[in-house]
């Protein structure tokens, strides 16, 4: 058992308490993982539903997503796209939110699975 995060794993599969994990709550299937930075509303990940351009600049609308107040264990967000976090258990991360249209987004970076399987695994950041 993991203690930092209460996760049990058995043949392979990984069991968390119901209560600490959290649900997704958007079909995603044929959404591309992404990764955007924006220009006042910070960092977050989750999937691609639509992104389109207006006189207020680029804005996307992401579903299961989550915000990034603070990452440790990667250089760029580059590096997090590809690969995740190296330092889990010092990020910030929020919980997940079924939909986000976020405005003044200046980059979009797609995520590798392996970055998906790290990020989504990080726990819930909440005061």
């Amino acid at each position: 058992m993991n203690q930092k995060t209460n996760e049990l794993e058995i043949n392979g599969v990984v069991y968390v308490p119901k209560e600490s994990r959290s649900e997704l709550a958007v079909n995603t299937d044929g959404l591309k993982a992404v990764l955007i930075r924006s220009y006042a509303a910070g960092v977050h990940f989750g999937y691609l539903r639509d992104e389109k351009f207006t006189e207020a600049g680029k804005v996307v609308t992401l579903v299961n997503t989550r915000r990034v107040w603070y990452w440790d264990g990667a250089a760029s967000l580059s590096q997090m796209a590809l690969e995740g976090v190296k330092k889990p258990e010092n990020c910030k991360v929020s919980v997940v939110l079924a939909e986000n249209e976020i405005v003044n987004v200046i980059e979009t970076i797609p995520l590798t699975e392996k970055a998906v399987t790290n990020l989504f695994g990080i726990a819930i950041w909440k005061q």
